[in-house]
């Protein structure tokens, strides 16, 4: 089935007829095309039998046993003569539905008739029951579905929240403003910046992390639960028990049969994050905040980063970039940060929250991501497992696709690598650390400064006399894409093999050979080998040599979601260049 409307790639469902004979229809992940669960089934379960599934001239479709016996996927006295065109289909809501359409009413084909298919008969009746443990459910996280009058689902937002994608509302909603993140060290949250949403006859199943039974709750107890639990997202009463959800919120459900209230937490007087404007902090304010720079996260290029947490606002962390070599230079990108981050918004980057540019001193705040850098996670002693390194390249490759395409001015990142790439409390992918980001105007074609980047990131053409273009990040991107798919460095000289030493050499050398299952370590990859050769080709594709074989950052979340295919990349000629990072 397809993805969305619009979009006919593979979708979330898929119907199988299994070797026991039962009908079931799964939830499929899309990145992975793993099956999450079964969200309904025949029943039909005969060891040994050699039962087939029939959709019959008369509109019925049934398991067959090879005997009189039979069962009716379709409701009884459903059966139409031959004077209808008939269709059964996954939708791409999930629902199995079987369509009519009368013969009379067309001309020389079906796609000609004048008047539109009907619904015949949908499997399940109801697409909003579905609960499952893994992913978001029938619709996207943070929404709730709903059955139309044709019986099939739809998708809402509550209040506060919007479409992430207006186009296919099965991604889910975002809530339109800073969620905020619970402190670790102390500090009570400002109560007085928290409201609520109430929605009556509405659900998030399996959201659930804490539950409150008391004789005589009522809902204003129930609320003030929540509201001093930092971790709580919503809660929902239902007249005597009170049950803390956590974010993001899943298996949304609103129906008149939910006798329940549930309230959504939001903040007051916080403005919709598309709007938020970069505020400018006294540098004592700062020094306040991080304890006189006392806990150290990390050094750049241009500064040092420590951790603080605002007086003004105890809701989270947050990480001030001490920028330290304030030369000619240093000024101007710290200029460009501000202006340029202060305008983008988008989940797969990190969030400038403020600045300071007081006298001497030169300082930005960010966000805090709690679970470090993708270098620490992709080289330390435990490795990420295969679905989360699929899902940290298609998030990064999300933030890029932004910035280079998205933004009102392009924004090209110059120094890619797993460093800069931090993962917050949901280990979602963030991009950070603008301070070597180029801006190009979408007249211009090269740049006029210096070498931007680190050794063994940084694509052939800044040593050359061509123009610099978006796809020196694709380059960047590529090399990085290898280490997430291997959890190992771009380049590791210890290795006994001095083939296997340059980590794009010997991906691209296995590819050739169709000896993939060399180049990782880990069974559980050599079980998705088809997912492992895509992956692996797009790298290729993104550290072309000569700029104009690369692929685009687009293109990239296009053979991700397979709505076009990977080809064979050319032969692969690279320029080397590496360090110690």
């Amino acid at each position: 089935m397809q993805l969305s409307k619009t979009n006919y790639t593979n979708g979330r469902f898929q119907l199988h007829m299994q070797g026991d004979d039962n009908v079931v229809l799964y939830i499929v992940s899309v990145l992975t095309e793993i099956l999450y669960c079964a969200y309904w089934y025949s029943g039909t379960v005969h060891p040994n039998s050699t039962s087939r599934l029939t959709f019959d001239v008369a509109g019925y479709i049934y398991v067959e046993e090879g005997t009189p016996k039979v069962y009716n996927l379709t409701r009884k006295g459903s059966g139409l003569n031959q004077d209808f065109y008939l269709m059964a289909r996954i939708d791409y809501d999930g629902v199995f539905t079987q369509y009519s359409h009368p013969r009379n009413n067309c001309t020389t084909s079906v796609r000609s008739c004048t008047s539109s298919w009907s619904v015949v008969h949908t499997i399940p009746p109801d697409m909003c029951t579905l609960v499952g443990y893994f992913g978001s459910g029938a619709r996207g996280y943070n929404s709730y579905c709903v059955i139309n009058k044709d019986g099939k689902p739809h998708c809402l937002c509550p209040e506060g929240y919007s479409m992430l994608d207006p186009l296919d509302p099965q991604k889910g909603c975002k809530p339109n403003f800073q969620f905020p993140s619970c402190q670790l060290d102390g500090g009570e949250p400002k109560i007085d910046l928290i409201d609520f949403t109430e929605q009556n006859n509405t659900d998030w199943f399996l959201s659930d992390y804490d539950l409150q039974i008391e004789a005589e709750v009522d809902k204003e107890t129930c609320k003030q639960y929540c509201l001093r639990d930092c971790f709580c997202a919503a809660v929902v009463y239902n007249g005597n028990n009170c049950w803390k959800k956590k974010f993001p919120l899943s298996h949304g459900r609103q129906s008149v049969s939910l006798d329940r209230t549930t309230l959504i937490k939001k903040q007051q007087n916080l403005q919709p994050v598309s709007s938020m404007n970069v505020r400018r902090y006294a540098y004592k304010d700062l020094e306040k905040a991080t304890d006189s720079f006392k806990q150290q996260l990390g050094k750049g290029s241009f500064g040092t980063v420590y951790k603080g947490i605002l007086g003004s606002d105890p809701w989270r962390y947050v990480a001030v970039k001490k920028l330290e070599k304030m030369v000619t230079e240093g000024k101007k990108e710290f200029r460009t940060e501000v202006s340029v981050i202060g305008q983008t918004h988008h989940k797969n980057l990190v969030c400038l929250l403020g600045y300071c540019d007081e006298g001497e001193y030169r300082l930005l705040l960010y966000e805090y991501m709690s679970n470090g850098s993708l270098a620490s996670l992709l080289f330390g002693i435990f490795k990420p497992d295969w679905n989360q390194r699929q899902n940290i390249a298609f998030e990064v490759a999300r933030g890029f696709m932004y910035l280079h395409e998205e933004c009102s001015t392009q924004v090209i990142h110059c120094d890619i690598k797993p460093q800069n790439i931090l993962l917050d409390d949901s280990f979602t992918a963030r991009i950070s650390d603008f301070g070597l980001a180029k801006l190009l105007m979408n007249d211009q074609t090269r740049t006029d400064i210096g070498i931007r980047g680190t050794k063994g990131y940084v694509a052939p053409e800044w040593f050359r006399n061509i123009a610099i273009t978006a796809k020196v990040d694709v380059y960047s991107y590529g090399v990085m894409l290898l280490e997430i798919i291997c959890c190992r460095r771009k380049l590791e000289m210890e290795r006994e093999n001095e083939e296997e030493a340059i980590l794009f050499d010997w991906a691209y050398d296995c590819n050739k050979a169709q000896r993939l299952d060399k180049l990782v370590d880990d069974e559980e990859v050599r079980n998705h080998m088809n997912r492992l050769e895509k992956l692996v080709m797009v790298a290729i594709w993104c550290i072309q040599d000569d700029p104009s074989l690369r692929t685009s950052m687009k293109k990239v979340i296009l053979m991700f979601e397979g709505v076009v295919q990977v080809p064979a990349p050319p032969v692969l000629s690279v320029s080397h260049q590496y360090g110690d990072n």
